[in-house]
């Protein structure tokens, strides 16, 4: 791409920002050096890792990249055979440990919502844990040497100790005397040179011999290392050396251990570098509210709500556009400072981003092109050096376009024609817009010559189009209307500022009349417009009234039917418990004849009384049959395969496995079933985008699912995790395992209790308990099964 429209398009200023979102350097050297590709595969190759980022980042947050470093520079030291300092080999342990702490948080995601290119990267991180060990092992978080780096340095350090301590008992034992204490400037012990001395008074220096090491500025004070410590000062000295040689053995063998891996830490700086750059393309897309662009090959170009992503969000205004479908050249027109050069900018910026794989300040659907180059020529570009004018460097720069561009790339022309005489300037713009559009290139051009109004009219595959200009407040609106040619309007801006009526009618009589009779046609068109527009957003206010208004009718009518049927229930309640306490009373009274009729030998028939018991079962009032509820006829999409349905019958979700006709097979749980389409109601998919805020753990399983020994019960309510644990278990024990782990998260302590309590009463737990270290602790049930 043309560094020189890149820097036209300000793409520097999005890669600045870009780089500001990355938290590690790896990263931000790669944001740094990001340009538009040219291939369509790869574009849509960046576009979903940009959009897999974005994904993470809503549902789980960015990867934590604290602590990661650029090792790459350590590492080639230490495979020439270098010795790494403590500070470097404390960053390749702390590298290492970032990059298992990204690779987990990504992994975690990936097991329910897929995010196959972000995890294909983080499976090849190499697996370093025991060199990072080995480095933690001996260097601390401050790359401090540790005393169990080795044997010998811990000797050293405590032989190091016990000379200090020795001496400074000596000392202390020294400036407590009330002799010396007296001949001391202060009463205290220091450090010169790394030997230990005391601040003798300058009077009293031949008293203790030594050696001086230092002295205060005014000369009072001297810094004598007593005589009768300078051996002790001398050994320790040379304990501090060897410590110093011990270290330097330690940190060349951790070297040598970081130079054997030196390849795969290049090849892991690399992948963490790409991650930290993927993950600062979505933090931008999410602070730009931008959207993943539909990317495509064949010059098509549809932007819905586009905005310039470097003006204001509350100054901004977006903009609406459609190239290379009906037409594939849109000549622009209208007054100055109406935002035709801001428009092509957003034009030209918003597929500089999409080409670099980020996503767009538009609204979703937005569709562009993948050009295999971009040119513009915008602003002036006059050079007294060279001796430019600004029609020169225009056409210079024209020039430069015309013998590099190809049929598929986009020109994007700002003022075509201008800074020369206006008959020569049209003349000449018209004939460069018709090569540019006669070659098939996509193009955008902006100009004030009417002649281009009529060439627009003429050309197939050209379009007018202007920048809306409010007379009545004489300002731009900077909206971009496709398909109206732009108005001077100067006749009507220059009554309002009050220029005399005898002066414009004059100045109106010089007007040609073709030019006046298509200024006509222009002010018509956009009469008509306004209205049109108009009467849409009217008729858009009136169907969204529909709408609310149809949606409370079904509100009301199903809120109606809850009651009449609640009603209906109570009723048939009652009835049924006023017959129930009759038939009570009538079996006593049967039951009571009964034994008269054997005692007093009466002739009353059983099958009497069994008729008669019959009869009453019979006056029980039926209960009636509860109305479906009302299904909302919404429109839906048709439902497929893989779509996630609810069945009205049974009030239950499922997922359609695949169709029969009329009729659709739905997993439900663990069983499959057949159900009618019309039963069946189509969960949209920005239903389950939307997820609830709490993780609701779904197991699913069918018959040729292997058993699993854990069943993972954390965000699960009590009710759910007993029916969860009763299938898990009876799996389990007709797969004749011996011991399963039940995950419930350690929480309140409600689920962990319940799940006890339920598990001591079951028939095929033998014994259970809480999991050791290493197993979960507290947070997971072992059960073992009889």
């Amino acid at each position: 791409m043309n560094p020189k429209v890149l820097k036209t398009m300000e793409y520097h200023k999005i890669i600045d920002t870009l780089a500001q979102y990355t938290g590690t350097e790896l990263g931000r050297n790669l944001a740094k050096e990001l340009k538009p590709a040219t291939e369509l595969d790869q574009v849509k190759h960046l576009l979903q890792a940009t959009d897999e980022a974005a994904k993470v980042d809503r549902l789980k947050g960015a990867p934590p990249f604290g602590g990661i470093v650029n090792i790459v520079p350590a590492a080639k030291r230490a495979r020439i055979g270098g010795t790494l300092s403590p500070h470097e080999l404390h960053g390749i342990a702390s590298t290492l440990s970032g990059g298992r702490r990204v690779r987990r948080h990504l992994a975690a995601l990936h097991e329910n919502d897929p995010i196959p290119l972000l995890f294909r990267l983080t499976e090849d991180l190499s697996d370093q844990k025991a060199l990072e060990d080995e480095i933690k092992r001996c260097i601390d978080e401050n790359a401090d040497v540790l005393d169990s780096a080795s044997s010998a340095l811990a000797q050293i350090r405590r032989e190091l100790r016990g000379g200090e301590a020795r001496i400074r008992e000596k000392l202390d034992a020294m400036i407590r005397s009330s002799n010396v204490s007296k001949m001391l400037q202060d009463q205290l012990i220091t450090i010169r040179n790394d030997r230990f001395v005391i601040p003798v008074k300058a009077e009293y220096r031949s008293y203790f011999g030594g050696i001086v090491h230092d002295q205060s500025g005014s000369g009072a004070t001297l810094f004598i290392e007593p005589e009768s410590i300078v051996a002790m000062n001398n050994k320790l000295r040379e304990t501090r050396l060897a410590e110093e040689r011990e270290i330097e053995v330690i940190l060349q063998k951790l070297t040598a251990l970081v130079g054997e891996q030196a390849e795969l830490l290049y090849y892991d700086c690399d992948i963490l570098a790409e991650l930290d750059f993927i993950f600062a393309k979505a933090k931008l897309a999410r602070e730009m509210k931008a959207s993943l662009p539909i990317m495509n090959d064949r010059g098509f170009l549809k932007l819905k709500k586009g905005r310039h992503p470097l003006i204001p969000a509350d100054k901004v205004v977006p903009l609406d556009i459609e190239l290379g479908n009906h037409y594939t050249s849109i000549i622009v027109t209208g007054p100055n400072t109406g935002g035709k050069t801001v428009s092509l900018k957003t034009i030209g910026l918003l597929s500089l981003m999409a080409m670099s794989g980020l996503f767009i300040p538009a609204e979703d659907g937005s569709q562009l092109c993948v050009f295999d180059a971009i040119y513009a020529d915008i602003g002036d570009e006059q050079s007294i050096e060279q001796n430019l004018s600004t029609f020169s460097s225009h056409m210079t720069n024209i020039i430069s376009i015309l013998n590099t561009m190809s049929p598929k790339s986009l020109v994007l022309l700002d003022e075509l024609g201008a800074g020369t005489d206006p008959a020569e300037g049209s003349a000449l713009a018209i004939a460069i817009l018709d090569y540019i559009h006669s070659l098939g290139c996509r193009m955008v051009a902006t100009t004030h010559y009417s002649e281009l109004k009529a060439y627009a009219y003429e050309r197939k595959g050209v379009i007018n189009s202007s920048m809306e200009f409010d007379v009545n407040t004489l300002s731009p609106t900077y909206r971009l209307l496709i398909g109206v040619p732009g108005r001077s309007n100067a006749f009507a801006i220059a009554e309002r500022l009050g220029l005399s009526t005898s002066i414009l009618d004059f100045a109106r009589g010089e007007v040609k009349e073709d030019d006046l009779r298509v200024e006509n046609m222009i002010a018509s068109l956009e009469q008509n417009r306004l209205s049109a527009e108009h009467e849409r957003e009217q008729a858009e206010k009136l169907r969204k009234e529909m709408e609310s208004l149809r949606s409370k009718y079904e509100q009301d009518l199903e809120k109606l039917e809850e009651q009449r049927d609640k009603r209906i229930e109570k009723a048939e309640a009652d009835a049924r418990a006023i017959v129930d306490k009759a038939r009570d009373e009538a079996q006593t009274i049967i039951e009571d004849l009964r034994k008269l009729a054997l005692e007093e030998g009466a002739s009353v028939k059983e099958h009497k009384l069994i008729a008669a018991r019959k009869a009453l079962d019979e006056a029980a009032p039926a209960q009636r049959k509860k109305a479906p509820a009302v299904r909302k006829a919404l429109k839906q999409r048709q439902i497929g395969p893989g779509d996630e349905v609810r069945v009205y019958s049974l009030n239950q979700k499922g997922h359609v496995v695949e169709l029969a006709g009329k009729d659709a097979v739905v997993q439900l749980g663990i069983m499959k079933m057949k159900v009618s389409l019309d039963d069946l109601e189509l969960i949209p998919q920005d239903q389950t985008a939307k997820a609830p805020q709490r993780t609701v753990t779904n197991v699913k399983r069918t018959k040729d699912d292997s058993v699993r020994t854990e069943l993972d019960l954390r965000g699960s309510n009590l009710e759910e995790a007993l029916i969860e644990v009763d299938r898990f278990l009876d799996e389990a024990f007709l797969a004749n395992l011996g011991q399963v782990y039940i995950i419930h998260g350690k929480g309140t302590g409600v689920l962990r209790s319940g799940m006890q309590e339920y598990l001591r009463r079951h028939k095929h737990i033998k014994s259970y308990r809480l999991g050791n270290y290493g197993e979960g602790g507290a947070g997971v049930t072992v059960a073992e099964l009889k």
